[in-house]
This record gives C-alpha cells, sequence and structure tokens, in this order.
C-alpha cells in the first residue's frame, strides 16, 4: 500500500485527524519529523486534515542545535507553513528539577506541544514516531521487564498527541524525502550507543533481523499492538473486579482471598498491584511482590515485608497495611487527557475534561467547573491531597492550606483522602472536585477559550 494511503488508513481506525481536525506538526529537523511535515502538507492539501503550524523547540544541548533551527526554519518556510519556535535550557531544568537529562527534555517537549497547540489553535500535535520507534520500545521495556501495559508501547494517539506514522517504516520516510529531493539533518546523538535505545537500534536490531527474524521489526509492531488491546480490556475488567475484591479501612487494604483465587491469574495479578500500589504510598511495586501476595491469598504463611507495608494472611482476607509516610495510604494520581475522562475506583467517581470556544452558557456548580484554557500549563492529571497543599478558593484572595478549606467546608475526615484534585504539569491545583477552582483559573473574559471539567460520582467513598 502507498504510503500515504497506510497513513490515511491509521488516521481513519485510529480517529486521529478529520477533515476539520487543526494539526500541529513537530518538526526536529531530523528524518522522521520532515517527511511528517511533508506529508501533513499533502493531507492538508488533498482536505484530509487543516496543517494549522509547525512547531520546533531547540533543546541546546547539542552545539548543532542552532543549525538545526535554522533548517527547520527554513523547512517550514519553503513549504509555506508557519512555524513556532521556542528554546530551553533542558540541561539546566534537568539539574534544578533533578531528574534524567531524558526525562526533562521529554518533559519539556510535551508542555512545549501543549502551548504551541494553543498558539496556533489546533486539536492535536502529530509528532513523528515510526514503526522502527515502536519496535525499539518493545524491545527496551521488555528486557526492562514489562507487562501488558508497557509492551503496547506507543499510542496512536494519547490525549492531543497523535502519531500518524506508526504504520511506516523509518526507510520508507526516508526513500520518500529522496523521491522529492527533500533534505534532513543527522543528529549526532543517536550514533552513542551508550545510551540504550541506540544501542537497540543499532546493534540489536540488526542481530535479530539478520540472524533470527527478517521482519523483527514489524513482529515487534504487531506485538506491541496486541498487548496494548489486550491491556486495554485487563483494564477495564480490573476497574469492576477491584470494587468487589478490595475493602479499604483507612491504612488497611483486606483483599478477599477466594475470591482472588477464583479469578484468571492475570487479572488477580492486576487486582493484587492495584492495591499494593496504592498501600505503599508511591514505592515500585514488582513483579516478585505481586506474587508474594498471591502466595500469601493461596496458601497463607508467615507475614511479608512489602514496598511500604506489611502483608500477611488474616482468616480468610490477604491484609495490606501501609507504613507510608508523606501521602496518603490511598494515594492516587491518574493523567487526564483533553478530551477525555479518569475512572477514578479509589474516590468512587470519575472525572472528565474537554475544551470548548468560550465559557458561553456552561454555569458551575458541585460537579461542573470552568477554567481558562491557557492558564493550564502542559498536560493534567487527577490526585489526591499531599502535605502541604495549597491553593487559592474563589472569593478568599488568598492562598489556603487545603486541609483548612476541607474543615471550613466541613468535608468529613474520611473523605478528605476521596476528593479528587485536578492538577496541571507543575502540579498547581486547577480544581478541588466539587468544590472550588483555584482563583489563578478563573475565567474573565466571556469570550476565553475555557476548559469544562465534569466530576460525576459512581458511589463508593463520597
Amino acid at each position: 500500500m502507498p504510503l500515504l494511503d497506510r497513513i490515511r488508513r491509521s488516521l481513519r481506525e485510529h480517529d486521529l485527524a478529520r477533515a476539520d481536525t487543526r494539526v500541529v506538526g513537530a518538526l526536529s529537523g531530523g528524518s522522521d519529523s520532515v517527511a511528517l511535515a511533508h506529508l501533513l502538507r499533502a493531507l492538508d492539501a488533498a482536505g484530509e486534515l487543516r496543517l494549522a503550524g509547525l512547531a520546533h523547540l531547540n533543546h541546546q544541548l547539542r552545539p548543532a542545535a542552532d543549525a538545526d533551527e535554522r533548517f527547520c526554519r527554513a523547512a517550514a518556510a519553503a513549504l509555506g507553513v508557519p512555524l513556532l519556535v521556542e528554546r530551553e535550557d533542558v540541561r539546566a531544568r534537568a539539574r534544578t528539577e533533578r531528574r534524567s537529562l531524558e526525562d526533562a527534555a521529554r518533559t519539556a517537549r510535551h508542555a512545549f506541544f501543549e502551548r504551541a497547540r494553543r498558539h496556533f489553535e489546533a486539536d492535536v500535535v502529530a509528532v513523528g514516531h515510526t514503526r522502527d520507534d515502536q519496535a525499539e520500545t518493545f524491545l527496551l521495556r521488555m528486557l526492562r521487564g514489562a507487562g501488558a501495559r508497557g509492551l503496547g508501547g506507543m499510542h496512536p494517539r494519547h490525549g492531543t498527541i497523535i502519531r500518524p506514522l506508526l504504520e511506516c517504516r523509518r526507510a520508507e520516510l526516508r526513500a520518500h524525502l529522496e523521491s522529492l529531493h527533500v533534505e534532513y539533518v543527522h543528529d549526532e546523538t543517536n550514533d552513542d550507543v551508550g545510551i540504550p535505545r541506540n544501542r537497540v537500534r543499532a546493534e540489536l536490531l540488526p542481530l535479530l533481523e539478520r540472524r533470527f527474524n527478517p521482519s523483527i521489526v514489524d513482529t515487534l509492531a504487531d506485538e506491541a499492538a496486541i498487548a496494548r488491546e489486550d491491556w486495554r480490556w485487563m483494564q477495564a475488567a480490573t476497574d469492576d473486579l477491584f470494587v468487589a475484591v478490595c475493602r479499604r479501612e483507612g491504612r488497611v487494604r483486606r483483599i478477599d482471598a477466594g475470591a482472588l483465587s477464583a479469578l484468571p491469574v492475570a487479572l488477580a495479578r492486576l487486582v493484587v498491584q492495584r492495591a499494593m500500589t496504592e498501600a505503599s504510598g508511591g514505592h515500585p511495586v514488582s513483579f516478585a511482590h505481586v506474587e508474594e501476595a498471591l502466595r500469601l491469598g493461596r496458601h497463607g504463611g508467615p507475614p511479608i515485608d512489602g514496598p511500604g507495608q506489611r502483608m500477611q494472611r488474616v482468616g480468610s482476607d490477604v491484609v495490606l497495611t501501609s507504613r507510608a509516610s508523606g501521602a496518603p495510604a490511598n494515594s492516587f494520581r491518574y493523567s487526564l487527557s483533553i478530551p477525555g475522562e479518569v475512572a477514578l475506583v479509589e474516590a468512587g467517581c470519575v472525572v472528565s475534561a474537554e475544551t470548548a470556544p468560550s465559557a458561553g452558557a456552561v454555569l458551575g456548580n458541585a460537579s461542573v467547573a470552568t477554567v481558562r484554557l491557557d492558564r493550564c500549563l502542559g498536560p493534567l492529571a487527577v490526585r489526591n491531597r499531599r502535605p502541604g497543599d495549597r491553593f487559592r478558593p474563589l472569593g478568599l484572595g488568598g492562598q489556603k492550606k487545603l486541609q483548612d478549606f476541607f474543615v471550613d467546608r466541613k468535608v468529613a475526615r474520611q473523605r478528605r483522602d476521596a476528593v479528587p484534585l485536578v492538577v496541571d504539569a507543575s502540579d498547581r491545583i486547577v480544581w478541588v472536585a466539587g468544590h472550588s477552582i483555584d482563583a489563578e483559573f478563573r475565567v474573565t473574559d466571556p469570550a476565553q477559550a475555557v476548559l469544562i471539567l465534569r466530576l460525576k460520582l459512581l458511589g463508593g467513598p463520597w
């Protein structure tokens, strides 16, 4: 199938973009992103989407970074597409935030993509990940140890990020550029095999292709697609089972051992992992920890110290007693896509988000909040309270401790850990769901683009 037709199929099958979808293309200057820009321009010309602009972030990490920026400016001009360019000292960010350079760069990129999307008043940002990238991701996660969730690799769509080239090989994209006589830049850091992904790309994949399977990239990418759909099904099934099998009593989680043993092993592991993650207060929960808890459920035995918790068999239950400090025993945090929704089993509710061009007739009440879209930085998340949380409730004129706010609102002590908080990429509280938004996000102009947040209760700790 021709390259462009394959991309059309991906756009249609995964509902990535339609004729009226405004798309921003991420442009680094490398072959994949340059090919993406040209293909998006062709789809725009055919009336199959609207290419609103291109976006380039200069990470300031390499000597050639400024030259790459100049190349991207020229490439965008040649296509006749507007380009947004920003610079960020990613190395300084990594140092300040005490995170790896790779993690800091990823965070900076995603925050920039969201700014670019708003700058161009677009719906989504397209990035140039290919089938080769998907195969590399599968191998990396398998080597580190991952289940269906991790092996699912990169999704065609994640919030406002779309990946229309996941069915395309890197060599095909380069051949396409050569047929157009279009140049691209080479990132010399991709040659550094000290970086695990580069080592997989330069050494492991060629070996597997040469010695075991000439179609290994396609095989691994297909495996990722299978794992992704398996995970979606298991996650949905676990959401229903968790409430039936696990009970919360303050710092204690009680898992019905009989009900647990009746479940398929894959689902039982997910139920136990979720319960242990809640009880751990943020500590990593490994496969071995989950297996220890399952053995307690099947055979009993002496108590076991797990990550941030004590595990023991008490009667017909596996009991997890949290020893976590700093975060509540039932700590949770989930990504919130725009548009999208997230089910919070811990809080017995669903929180959703959608954009609107203006506040219009939308009125806020206990279950709906309308906030300024331009003030919400980066991807959103939904979590529960943490020690030291503060925000500025509407009408107060200053900051207030969340704990004091709950006391003033007469929120029962046992319910406070279950109140969802919508936060932005800087972990600023945007909305205390069901209670108040932060004054920083108050809509001041009816014509402003807004984010509409909704809370739907499903029955539970509320």
